[in-house]
C-alpha cells in the first residue's frame, strides 16, 4: 500500500487552523494535537513518508523501486528455490495485490524469471536472474549510506524506537 498524502492531510486538518503558515515538519514539532497519541498518528505518517522519500531517492540510480526492491530481496533470500506470486506478497514489507504485475516489471528489466508452477499451474513461480543477484551486490555496497538517513539516533535509541513499534504494532 502506497503512502496517501491526503491521510496525513485529514489528520493535520483536525489539529491546525488553515490560517497556520507552518510547514508539516513544524506543525509535528510544534503543533496542537487532540493528545498524544493524535500527534503520534500524525508524527508516524510524517516520518513513513519522509522516509519512503528517501528511500525512493536512494534507489532511483539503480532504477528500482522500493517494491521492486523489497521483492528481488525476498527472492535472493529463497534462490535457489522459486516462490509463487503469492508466496511473495504475502514475505513483502508492503504488500501489493498486483504482484503478477510487479513480478512482470522485474521480468522486463531482466532481474527476474518466472514460469508455470509444475504442481500447480494457478501459481507462478519466481525465480531471482544473475541480474538481480549483481543488482543487489551493487545496492549492498551501498546501502550503509541509506543507514545515514537515520543519523541523529545512536544505536541504543534505535533500538529502543524499534522495541517501541513492536509494541506498538502488539508483535512481542
Amino acid at each position: 500500500m502506497e503512502f496517501d498524502k491526503s491521510v496525513l492531510q485529514h489528520y493535520l486538518s483536525l489539529g491546525f487552523s488553515k490560517n497556520t503558515p507552518m510547514h508539516v515538519k513544524e506543525l509535528v514539532e510544534k503543533g496542537k494535537f487532540q493528545n498524544e497519541h493524535h500527534r503520534l498518528r500524525v508524527n508516524l505518517l510524517y516520518s513513513a513518508n519522509w522516509f519512503a522519500n528517501g528511500m525512493a531517492d536512494f534507489l532511483k540510480p539503480f532504477g528500482v523501486t522500493q517494491q521492486q526492491f523489497n521483492a528481488l530481496r525476498i527472492l535472493r533470500g529463497q534462490f535457489p528455490d522459486p516462490i509463487s506470486t503469492k508466496e511473495l506478497r504475502d514475505r513483502m514489507i508492503i504488500n501489493n495485490s498486483d504482484t503478477s504485475r510487479l513480478v512482470d516489471r522485474l521480468c522486463d528489466k531482466g532481474l527476474v524469471w518466472k514460469r508455470p508452477c509444475p504442481h500447480d499451474g494457478r501459481l507462478i513461480q519466481a525465480f531471482i536472474h544473475e541480474n538481480g543477484q549483481k543488482l543487489l551486490t551493487e545496492i549492498d555496497k551501498e546501502i550503509a549510506n541509506l543507514d545515514g538517513i537515520m543519523k541523529n539516533l545512536t544505536q541504543n535509541e534505535a533500538k529502543t524506537l524499534n522495541d517501541l513499534l513492536i509494541k506498538m504494532r502488539n508483535e512481542s
